[in-house]
């Protein structure tokens, strides 16, 4: 709460700009962006019940012309492959200031990208390069349908499958088969694995924020 209070006040304070919505989780932020239909969601990478990334795809899907801006504690190139995978136009740290804030969400209001300079530097010098030349090691998560990806972030998070049956609208048999698929796939075969994982991976992480703009 803290957090999105402070980022609604660093948005506001760059004027003209009119904040129609705010939402505590990733599956919140997917249907008040199908209920408000924003020009710019502002988007925390890790968020509960449904990861930024996830949410960003679900919303692009159902609203592409809608314009994601990702914050997050993480500049890892590998992150910021996934955000472009994901249809993202902007990518910023969470230590950014009001000022850079207020920038990317001007840019991404004329339709142009916008990235931490850091990053920016990264896609600018080809990050999807290693250096050995064969490319960026792929993260498994980009592997994942979904459904997985979903169920991945309710198991760290430490729902059992009754919980996540009842969030995602779904038999517990068929939470099971994508569990074990999900297992087979990441060949991680126990809950503390699967949650070491989505951390290492920054589908879930402390602060999970997201406002949407119009």
């Amino acid at each position: 709460m803290i957090v999105r209070q402070g980022l609604r006040i660093l948005i506001e304070a760059g004027g003209n700009i009119e904040i129609v919505g705010e939402a505590k989780t990733g599956r919140e932020a997917v249907q008040m962006a199908d209920a408000l239909r924003p020009e710019i969601v502002v988007m925390d990478i890790a968020m509960p019940l449904l990861n930024g990334l996830e949410a960003t795809r679900q919303i692009l899907k159902a609203l592409p012309t809608t314009k994601v801006l990702i914050l997050s504690a993480h500049s890892d190139p590998e992150y910021v492959e996934q955000v472009v995978k994901a249809g993202a136009m902007g990518y910023l740290l969470k230590q950014s200031s009001g000022e850079v804030v207020a920038q990317a969400i001007c840019e991404l209001k004329k339709g142009k990208s916008f990235f931490t300079p850091s990053i920016a530097k990264h896609l600018k010098d080809g990050y999807q390069k290693s250096t050995d030349g064969v490319g960026l090691r792929k993260n498994r998560t980009t592997e994942l349908t979904s459904r997985e990806s979903e169920l991945l972030q309710l198991i760290a998070e430490g729902q059992a499958n009754k919980q996540i049956a009842s969030e995602l609208g779904i038999s517990i048999k068929t939470v099971e088969k994508h569990r074990q698929n999900l297992m087979e796939k990441l060949n991680i075969h126990d809950i503390a694995g699967l949650t070491r994982f989505a951390i290492a991976a920054g589908i879930i992480e402390s602060s999970v924020q997201s406002t949407v703009i119009k």
